[in-house]
Protein backbone atom coordinates (compact mmCIF):
# COMPACT_ATOMS: atom_id res chain seq x y z
CA UNK A 1 0.00 0.00 0.00
CA UNK A 2 1.05 3.27 -0.67
CA UNK A 3 2.38 5.48 2.18
CA UNK A 4 0.34 8.70 1.62
CA UNK A 5 -2.92 6.50 1.55
CA UNK A 6 -3.55 7.21 5.03
CA UNK A 7 -2.56 10.91 4.99
CA UNK A 8 -5.06 11.32 2.25
CA UNK A 9 -7.58 10.29 3.94
CA UNK A 10 -7.72 11.03 7.57
CA UNK A 11 -9.37 14.24 6.71
CA UNK A 12 -13.31 14.80 6.57
CA UNK A 13 -13.52 14.48 2.40
CA UNK A 14 -15.71 17.24 2.52
CA UNK A 15 -13.03 20.25 3.39
CA UNK A 16 -10.23 18.49 1.16
CA UNK A 17 -7.80 19.81 3.46
CA UNK A 18 -8.37 23.10 2.84
CA UNK A 19 -10.94 26.23 3.69
CA UNK A 20 -14.07 25.62 1.01
CA UNK A 21 -17.49 26.88 1.37
CA UNK A 22 -19.35 24.85 -0.72
CA UNK A 23 -22.88 26.21 0.37
CA UNK A 24 -20.98 29.80 -0.63
CA UNK A 25 -19.77 28.75 -4.03
CA UNK A 26 -23.30 27.43 -5.07
CA UNK A 27 -24.75 30.10 -4.15
CA UNK A 28 -22.52 32.27 -6.55
CA UNK A 29 -23.25 30.26 -9.38
CA UNK A 30 -27.18 30.81 -8.73
CA UNK A 31 -26.77 34.14 -8.34
CA UNK A 32 -24.64 34.34 -11.96
CA UNK A 33 -27.49 31.87 -13.22
CA UNK A 34 -30.19 34.20 -12.31
CA UNK A 35 -28.51 37.74 -14.11
CA UNK A 36 -27.84 35.33 -17.14
CA UNK A 37 -31.27 34.83 -17.08
CA UNK A 38 -32.44 38.78 -16.84
CA UNK A 39 -33.70 39.87 -20.00
CA UNK A 40 -31.47 42.77 -20.51
CA UNK A 41 -28.43 40.30 -19.23
CA UNK A 42 -26.58 41.00 -23.14
CA UNK A 43 -27.51 45.04 -23.59
CA UNK A 44 -23.66 45.33 -22.34
CA UNK A 45 -22.12 42.59 -24.12
CA UNK A 46 -18.17 43.00 -22.39
CA UNK A 47 -20.22 42.80 -18.61
CA UNK A 48 -22.08 39.77 -19.83
CA UNK A 49 -19.38 37.47 -21.07
CA UNK A 50 -17.37 38.69 -18.01
CA UNK A 51 -20.42 37.48 -15.83
CA UNK A 52 -20.55 33.89 -17.79
CA UNK A 53 -16.32 33.39 -17.56
CA UNK A 54 -16.60 34.02 -13.82
CA UNK A 55 -19.75 31.40 -13.64
CA UNK A 56 -17.86 28.87 -15.82
CA UNK A 57 -14.83 29.56 -13.69
CA UNK A 58 -16.88 28.58 -10.48
CA UNK A 59 -18.70 25.73 -12.13
CA UNK A 60 -15.15 24.14 -12.70
CA UNK A 61 -14.10 24.93 -9.56
CA UNK A 62 -17.31 23.52 -7.77
CA UNK A 63 -16.95 20.06 -10.45
CA UNK A 64 -13.26 19.66 -9.37
CA UNK A 65 -13.97 20.07 -5.89
CA UNK A 66 -16.54 17.08 -6.18
CA UNK A 67 -14.60 14.76 -8.24
CA UNK A 68 -11.61 15.15 -5.53
CA UNK A 69 -14.36 14.65 -2.97
CA UNK A 70 -15.74 11.16 -4.70
CA UNK A 71 -12.37 9.96 -4.99
CA UNK A 72 -11.27 10.56 -1.65
CA UNK A 73 -14.22 8.59 -0.51
CA UNK A 74 -13.47 6.11 -2.93
CA UNK A 75 -9.95 5.32 -1.63
CA UNK A 76 -11.27 5.30 1.95
CA UNK A 77 -13.89 2.35 0.95
CA UNK A 78 -11.06 0.48 -0.69
CA UNK A 79 -8.80 0.55 2.33
CA UNK A 80 -11.75 -0.37 4.88
CA UNK A 81 -11.94 -3.41 2.38
CA UNK A 82 -8.14 -4.18 2.24
CA UNK A 83 -8.30 -4.12 6.25
CA UNK A 84 -11.01 -6.95 5.98
CA UNK A 85 -9.28 -8.54 2.88
CA UNK A 86 -6.07 -8.45 2.21
CA UNK A 87 -6.54 -8.64 -1.60
CA UNK A 88 -2.84 -8.26 -3.60
CA UNK A 89 -4.43 -7.07 -6.77
CA UNK A 90 -7.18 -4.37 -5.06
CA UNK A 91 -3.50 -2.81 -2.90
CA UNK A 92 -1.86 -2.23 -6.15
CA UNK A 93 -4.72 -0.99 -7.93
CA UNK A 94 -5.32 1.25 -4.63
CA UNK A 95 -1.70 2.49 -4.65
CA UNK A 96 -1.91 3.79 -8.45
CA UNK A 97 -4.75 5.51 -7.68
CA UNK A 98 -3.73 7.13 -4.50
CA UNK A 99 -0.46 8.45 -6.75
CA UNK A 100 -2.99 10.34 -8.91
CA UNK A 101 -5.40 11.41 -6.16
CA UNK A 102 -2.29 13.08 -4.51
CA UNK A 103 -1.52 14.38 -7.55
CA UNK A 104 -4.61 15.84 -8.39
CA UNK A 105 -5.19 17.07 -4.67
CA UNK A 106 -1.92 18.91 -4.95
CA UNK A 107 -2.56 20.83 -7.35
CA UNK A 108 -6.62 21.84 -6.10
CA UNK A 109 -4.62 22.87 -2.74
CA UNK A 110 -2.48 25.26 -5.16
CA UNK A 111 -5.77 26.64 -6.65
CA UNK A 112 -7.10 27.44 -3.12
CA UNK A 113 -4.16 29.78 -2.53
CA UNK A 114 -4.61 32.20 -5.77
CA UNK A 115 -6.82 35.22 -4.62
CA UNK A 116 -5.31 38.21 -6.84
CA UNK A 117 -8.20 39.22 -9.03
CA UNK A 118 -6.68 38.01 -12.54
CA UNK A 119 -5.12 35.03 -10.66
CA UNK A 120 -7.47 32.77 -13.40
CA UNK A 121 -5.66 34.98 -16.16
CA UNK A 122 -3.25 34.07 -19.20
CA UNK A 123 -0.07 35.18 -17.87
CA UNK A 124 2.68 37.38 -20.46
CA UNK A 125 5.95 36.86 -19.17
CA UNK A 126 8.85 38.72 -20.14
CA UNK A 127 13.11 37.60 -20.27
CA UNK A 128 15.58 40.35 -20.11
CA UNK A 129 19.30 39.01 -19.60
CA UNK A 130 21.51 41.70 -16.85
CA UNK A 131 24.58 42.49 -17.76
CA UNK A 132 27.40 39.64 -18.72
CA UNK A 133 27.13 39.03 -22.44
CA UNK A 134 26.92 35.64 -23.37
CA UNK A 135 26.42 34.38 -20.19
CA UNK A 136 23.79 36.46 -18.95
CA UNK A 137 21.65 35.78 -22.70
CA UNK A 138 22.42 32.10 -22.45
CA UNK A 139 20.70 31.76 -18.99
CA UNK A 140 17.54 33.93 -20.45
CA UNK A 141 17.25 31.36 -23.51
CA UNK A 142 17.81 28.34 -20.16
CA UNK A 143 14.91 30.34 -18.18
CA UNK A 144 12.71 30.25 -21.38
CA UNK A 145 13.00 26.96 -21.92
CA UNK A 146 12.41 26.25 -18.25
CA UNK A 147 9.00 28.06 -18.58
CA UNK A 148 8.00 26.47 -21.71
CA UNK A 149 8.82 22.92 -20.58
CA UNK A 150 6.91 23.81 -16.84
CA UNK A 151 3.69 25.47 -19.39
CA UNK A 152 4.14 22.09 -21.46
CA UNK A 153 3.73 19.65 -18.54
CA UNK A 154 0.63 21.60 -17.79
CA UNK A 155 -1.10 21.33 -20.88
CA UNK A 156 -0.76 25.21 -21.66
CA UNK A 157 -0.37 26.90 -24.88
CA UNK A 158 2.84 28.70 -25.48
CA UNK A 159 3.25 31.58 -27.87
CA UNK A 160 6.66 33.82 -28.42
CA UNK A 161 5.02 36.91 -28.60
CA UNK A 162 8.76 38.46 -29.79
CA UNK A 163 12.26 37.38 -29.53
CA UNK A 164 15.04 39.11 -29.73
CA UNK A 165 18.74 36.68 -30.18
CA UNK A 166 21.65 36.96 -28.36
CA UNK A 167 25.20 38.18 -30.45
CA UNK A 168 26.31 35.19 -30.15
CA UNK A 169 24.34 32.46 -27.95
CA UNK A 170 21.02 32.88 -25.76
CA UNK A 171 18.75 36.05 -26.54
CA UNK A 172 18.70 39.63 -26.10
CA UNK A 173 14.92 39.16 -25.01
CA UNK A 174 11.75 37.48 -25.28
CA UNK A 175 8.35 37.71 -24.26
CA UNK A 176 5.77 34.57 -23.93
CA UNK A 177 2.08 34.58 -23.83
CA UNK A 178 1.13 31.27 -21.58
CA UNK A 179 -1.96 30.58 -21.98
CA UNK A 180 -4.29 28.83 -19.16
CA UNK A 181 -6.27 28.53 -16.60
CA UNK A 182 -4.43 30.18 -13.43
CA UNK A 183 -1.63 30.95 -15.71
CA UNK A 184 -1.08 34.19 -14.29
CA UNK A 185 -1.59 32.94 -10.40
CA UNK A 186 0.71 30.59 -11.00
CA UNK A 187 3.32 32.49 -12.98
CA UNK A 188 3.58 35.83 -10.85
CA UNK A 189 5.92 33.93 -8.61
CA UNK A 190 8.50 33.87 -10.49
CA UNK A 191 9.21 37.95 -11.04
CA UNK A 192 12.19 39.17 -10.01
CA UNK A 193 15.66 38.58 -10.62
CA UNK A 194 16.98 35.11 -11.36
CA UNK A 195 20.63 33.96 -10.38
CA UNK A 196 22.62 31.41 -12.06
CA UNK A 197 26.44 30.13 -11.01
CA UNK A 198 28.15 27.68 -13.26
CA UNK A 199 31.24 26.67 -14.83
CA UNK A 200 31.09 28.71 -17.97
CA UNK A 201 30.96 26.73 -21.63
CA UNK A 202 31.73 29.58 -23.03
CA UNK A 203 34.75 30.41 -20.95
CA UNK A 204 38.06 28.15 -22.67
CA UNK A 205 39.75 28.46 -19.04
CA UNK A 206 36.87 26.86 -17.32
CA UNK A 207 35.78 29.49 -14.68
CA UNK A 208 32.87 29.70 -12.87
CA UNK A 209 30.45 32.43 -14.04
CA UNK A 210 27.15 34.16 -12.07
CA UNK A 211 24.52 35.37 -14.40
CA UNK A 212 21.52 37.18 -13.91
CA UNK A 213 17.95 37.51 -15.55
CA UNK A 214 15.35 40.20 -14.87
CA UNK A 215 11.73 37.75 -15.49
CA UNK A 216 8.41 40.59 -15.56
CA UNK A 217 5.14 38.56 -15.32
CA UNK A 218 1.67 40.23 -16.26
CA UNK A 219 -1.84 39.27 -16.33
CA UNK A 220 -3.04 39.09 -20.17
CA UNK A 221 -6.25 41.65 -19.61
CA UNK A 222 -9.61 41.95 -21.78
CA UNK A 223 -11.70 44.53 -22.45
CA UNK A 224 -13.74 44.36 -18.94
CA UNK A 225 -10.51 46.27 -17.69
CA UNK A 226 -10.30 49.97 -18.02
CA UNK A 227 -6.73 51.89 -18.38
CA UNK A 228 -6.40 55.21 -19.52
CA UNK A 229 -3.99 55.02 -23.04
CA UNK A 230 -4.45 57.66 -24.44
CA UNK A 231 -3.52 57.17 -28.81
CA UNK A 232 -2.04 60.76 -28.55
CA UNK A 233 0.58 58.93 -26.02
CA UNK A 234 1.94 56.40 -28.30
CA UNK A 235 4.39 55.86 -30.89
CA UNK A 236 4.52 53.37 -33.42
CA UNK A 237 7.36 51.89 -34.99
CA UNK A 238 7.13 48.92 -37.54
CA UNK A 239 9.79 46.25 -38.24
CA UNK A 240 10.65 42.55 -39.79
CA UNK A 241 10.15 40.06 -37.72
CA UNK A 242 12.07 36.60 -37.21
CA UNK A 243 11.00 33.56 -35.27
CA UNK A 244 12.88 32.34 -32.17
CA UNK A 245 16.93 31.86 -33.03
CA UNK A 246 16.63 33.99 -36.63
CA UNK A 247 14.32 32.01 -38.55
CA UNK A 248 11.00 32.79 -40.57
CA UNK A 249 12.50 36.08 -41.29
CA UNK A 250 9.71 37.93 -43.35
CA UNK A 251 10.18 40.18 -46.25
CA UNK A 252 7.43 42.69 -45.28
CA UNK A 253 7.23 44.44 -41.97
CA UNK A 254 4.88 43.18 -40.23
CA UNK A 255 6.59 42.93 -36.25
CA UNK A 256 4.63 46.64 -34.44
CA UNK A 257 6.75 48.69 -31.53
CA UNK A 258 5.00 50.51 -29.34
CA UNK A 259 6.38 53.03 -27.31
CA UNK A 260 4.28 54.78 -24.70
CA UNK A 261 5.61 58.40 -24.70
CA UNK A 262 4.48 59.73 -20.76
CA UNK A 263 6.16 56.22 -19.33
CA UNK A 264 9.11 55.29 -22.03
CA UNK A 265 7.09 51.79 -21.59
CA UNK A 266 8.22 50.06 -24.95
CA UNK A 267 6.90 46.47 -26.71
CA UNK A 268 7.35 44.38 -29.28
CA UNK A 269 4.63 41.94 -30.89
CA UNK A 270 6.16 39.58 -34.00
CA UNK A 271 4.40 36.69 -33.56
CA UNK A 272 1.39 37.06 -35.39
CA UNK A 273 1.19 37.44 -39.67
CA UNK A 274 0.01 40.67 -39.87
CA UNK A 275 0.72 44.48 -38.72
CA UNK A 276 -2.69 44.77 -37.52
CA UNK A 277 -2.62 41.59 -35.50
CA UNK A 278 0.71 42.32 -34.06
CA UNK A 279 -0.67 45.83 -33.03
CA UNK A 280 -3.33 44.28 -31.00
CA UNK A 281 -0.87 42.20 -29.41
CA UNK A 282 1.61 45.13 -28.46
CA UNK A 283 -1.42 46.69 -27.33
CA UNK A 284 -2.87 44.17 -25.26
CA UNK A 285 0.64 43.60 -23.53
CA UNK A 286 1.03 47.90 -23.01
CA UNK A 287 -2.42 47.83 -21.37
CA UNK A 288 -1.27 44.95 -19.06
CA UNK A 289 2.45 47.12 -18.00
CA UNK A 290 0.39 50.20 -17.68
CA UNK A 291 -2.49 48.64 -15.33
CA UNK A 292 0.54 46.58 -13.47
CA UNK A 293 2.05 50.04 -13.07
CA UNK A 294 -0.70 51.61 -11.51
CA UNK A 295 -1.20 48.63 -9.40
CA UNK A 296 2.29 48.98 -8.03
CA UNK A 297 1.93 52.65 -7.16
CA UNK A 298 -1.11 51.84 -5.05
CA UNK A 299 -0.10 49.52 -3.27
CA UNK A 300 3.38 51.54 -2.40
CA UNK A 301 1.10 54.25 -1.30
CA UNK A 302 -0.91 51.71 0.62
CA UNK A 303 2.30 50.54 2.62
CA UNK A 304 3.67 53.95 3.34
CA UNK A 305 -0.18 54.67 5.07
CA UNK A 306 0.06 51.30 7.26
CA UNK A 307 3.96 51.51 7.97
CA UNK A 308 4.45 48.18 6.44
CA UNK A 309 7.90 46.80 4.37
CA UNK A 310 6.71 46.12 0.90
CA UNK A 311 7.69 43.24 -1.25
CA UNK A 312 10.13 44.33 -4.26
CA UNK A 313 9.30 41.93 -7.09
CA UNK A 314 11.31 43.76 -10.09
CA UNK A 315 15.06 44.18 -9.80
CA UNK A 316 15.52 42.17 -6.58
CA UNK A 317 17.04 38.57 -6.44
CA UNK A 318 14.68 35.80 -6.02
CA UNK A 319 15.93 32.53 -6.63
CA UNK A 320 19.75 30.99 -6.85
CA UNK A 321 20.16 28.46 -9.39
CA UNK A 322 23.66 26.81 -8.48
CA UNK A 323 25.44 24.27 -10.59
CA UNK A 324 29.08 24.81 -9.19
CA UNK A 325 30.83 23.78 -6.52
CA UNK A 326 27.33 21.98 -5.46
CA UNK A 327 24.12 21.92 -7.53
CA UNK A 328 21.30 23.40 -5.31
CA UNK A 329 18.05 26.00 -6.37
CA UNK A 330 16.96 28.39 -3.59
CA UNK A 331 14.10 30.82 -3.33
CA UNK A 332 15.26 33.32 -1.09
CA UNK A 333 11.41 34.92 -0.17
CA UNK A 334 10.25 31.06 1.05
CA UNK A 335 13.64 29.50 1.99
CA UNK A 336 12.31 26.40 -0.06
CA UNK A 337 15.28 24.64 -1.60
CA UNK A 338 16.15 21.70 -3.98
CA UNK A 339 19.27 19.75 -4.95
CA UNK A 340 17.85 18.74 -7.99
CA UNK A 341 18.63 21.45 -9.92
CA UNK A 342 18.58 19.90 -13.34
CA UNK A 343 15.24 19.21 -12.46
CA UNK A 344 13.80 22.62 -12.22
CA UNK A 345 15.43 23.70 -15.36
CA UNK A 346 13.57 20.85 -16.57
CA UNK A 347 10.39 23.15 -15.43
CA UNK A 348 9.61 21.31 -12.06
CA UNK A 349 8.97 24.44 -10.74
CA UNK A 350 5.46 23.95 -8.87
CA UNK A 351 7.20 23.10 -5.37
CA UNK A 352 8.63 26.40 -5.39
CA UNK A 353 5.15 27.99 -6.65
CA UNK A 354 3.37 26.31 -4.03
CA UNK A 355 6.11 27.65 -1.56
CA UNK A 356 5.56 31.15 -2.82
CA UNK A 357 2.08 31.32 -2.76
CA UNK A 358 1.83 29.91 0.55
CA UNK A 359 4.22 32.59 1.97
CA UNK A 360 2.87 34.77 0.36
CA UNK A 361 -0.30 34.21 2.04
CA UNK A 362 1.23 34.76 5.17
CA UNK A 363 2.65 37.68 4.10
CA UNK A 364 -0.47 39.28 3.71
CA UNK A 365 -2.04 37.16 7.09
CA UNK A 366 0.65 37.23 9.69
CA UNK A 367 -0.75 36.17 12.45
Amino acid sequence: MHANAWPICNNKSRTLGGHFDLDALNQSIAENEARMAEPHFWDDNVAAQQVIDDNNALKAKHDTFMELDQAVEDLAVTIELLEEDDDPEMAAQLDEEMTNTAKKLQSYRLTQLLDQPYDGNNAILEIHPGAGGTESQDWGQNLMRMYTRWAEQHQFKVDIVDYQAGDTAGLNSATLLISGTNAYGYLRSEKGVHRFVRISPFDSAGRRHTSFVSVDVMPELDDSVQVDLSPDDIKMEVFRSSGAGGQHINKTSSAVRLIHIPTGIVVSSQAQRSQFQNKATAMSMLKAKLYEREEQKKAEEKAKLEGTQLEIGWGSQIRSYVFQPYTMVKDHRTDYETGNAQAVLDGDLDPFIDAYLQWNLKQKNPD
